[in-house]
Formats: structure tokens, sequence, C-alpha cells
């Protein structure tokens, strides 16, 4: 579980209050993510949260939230970006 961790003040049953998502999980972190704001940009992720299909990812030296669809092989291509996680699970 070394690549798997919640965001700083949030627990998981938070998470899936405000997300709605009852089944929502942190991911492991070691997994391609490309994505906004260029779609060919490489993420490297501190924090990914998976949500049955869908992924928030917060990037390492970044404050920003992006969300994306979970492909087959476990990469992650992202297509917008919040600037607050509540914002983002609000946005799921």
């Amino acid at each position: 579980m070394a690549g798997e961790q919640l965001p700083a003040g949030w627990t998981l049953e938070e998470i899936r209050n405000v997300s709605g998502d009852w089944e929502a999980t942190a991911l492991d972190t070691d997994r391609i993510v490309t994505g906004w704001p260029a779609k060919d940009e490489r993420l490297y992720p501190e924090i990914v949260l998976g949500f049955h299909g869908l992924c928030l990812v917060k990037p390492v030296n970044d404050d920003d939230w992006h969300m994306g669809s979970l492909n087959d092989d476990g990469s992650i291509n992202c297509w917008s970006a919040y600037g607050d996680l509540y914002e983002a699970l609000r946005g799921l």
C-alpha cells in the first residue's frame, strides 16, 4: 500500500460521502497519467482516487486535482482540473 494514500485531512468515508460513490478508493500512484492542460503532458501522481471508471489525480508539485478516465491498462487520461478537492468530488 506504499503507493496508495488519501489527501491530508480527508478520510475515505468523507470522500465517499461527498462524491456519492460508496466504492471510492485510493489507488496506487505507480501508473502513467497524461492530460490536462495538454493531452500529451505527463503528470506524476502523488495521490490517485478511483471512482469506478473515473479518477481524481493530485500531481506532485501541483495544487490542482485532475479528473480523468481509468483505462484498462491502468493508465489515466485527464481532461479537466479543479482547484479544490471538494469541488472535484462534487464534479464527478
